[in-house]
């Protein structure tokens, strides 16, 4: 899947999020959060190279269930899932080695 370069409020629900088959990366955040802009080029470059991930920006915020659901308190917050279930997250990612080692973790083999 392709990177995603905004965020979208609601774009999916915990419902499809525990339902989802193979890998996810959900990415929390806002498109005005200066972490979250430093953050994209570091995720953009990592996606690249794992084009079988399905990458979905999460607008996050004040009432937003997703990010209730899964407890995210600071932008941006990567969770990688494999078949619904989280494997690992990341909080404030500033190099793409750390989000590299993450994909992998979630990679279809």
């Amino acid at each position: 899947m392709p990177f995603e370069s905004q965020y979208t409020p609601e774009s999916i629900t915990p419902e499809e999020v525990a339902h989802s088959q193979g890998p996810l990366l959900i990415e929390f955040g806002t498109n005005w959060c200066g972490f979250c802009k430093s953050a994209q080029p570091h995720i953009k470059t990592a996606m690249e190279r794992y084009p079988g991930v399905e990458h979905v920006k999460v607008e996050d915020g004040k009432g937003r269930r997703l990010g209730r659901t899964l407890g995210v308190k600071l932008w941006p917050t990567l969770v990688f899932l494999k078949d619904g279930q989280e494997i690992t997250r990341l909080v404030r990612p500033d190099n793409r080695e750390d989000i590299n080692i993450a994909l992998a973790q979630i990679q279809d083999r």
